[in-house]
């Protein structure tokens, strides 16, 4: 798949961190989109059920889960915190510290963009920018 390729290419990292974690930001922004928006990013691009299947379990993302799960019962950043926490864990279980989330996201969404336009991309765009 071309945007596994393209992670491995630019953050030189192994296939399965690839695939794991491009499935973890994927599982994120099903979490985060309705069925409709979910649909028209499966439509643009197949392969997201095979890496929703190759993504990590977070396992609560340890420290940085229990800061998000803080974070949200005090009303700061809400699901976004957690869903980050969430990525954390799972980046994490795939021996990639949290820094690599920030380095994914681009890949992906420059990926997404090419493949499903600006309409499309706009959707995982609100889900992973501040």
């Amino acid at each position: 798949m071309e945007l596994i390729s393209q992670l491995m290419e630019n953050l030189g990292i192994s296939e399965e961190q690839a695939t794991g974690g491009a499935g973890a930001l994927f599982n994120m922004a099903k979490s985060a989109l309705g069925d409709g928006d979910f649909s028209q990013l499966t439509d643009a691009i197949p392969d997201v059920s095979r890496l929703l299947e190759s993504a990590p379990e977070s396992g609560g993302g340890g420290v940085l889960g229990a800061l998000g799960g803080m974070a949200s019962s005090l009303g700061i950043g809400g699901d976004k915190v957690s869903g980050l926490a969430s990525l954390a864990g799972s980046f994490s279980s795939l021996d990639m510290d949290a820094g690599m989330v920030g380095k994914f996201v681009p890949v992906v969404l420059n990926y997404v963009k090419s493949m499903g336009g600006d309409t499309v991309s706009s959707l995982l765009e609100n889900i992973f920018s501040d």
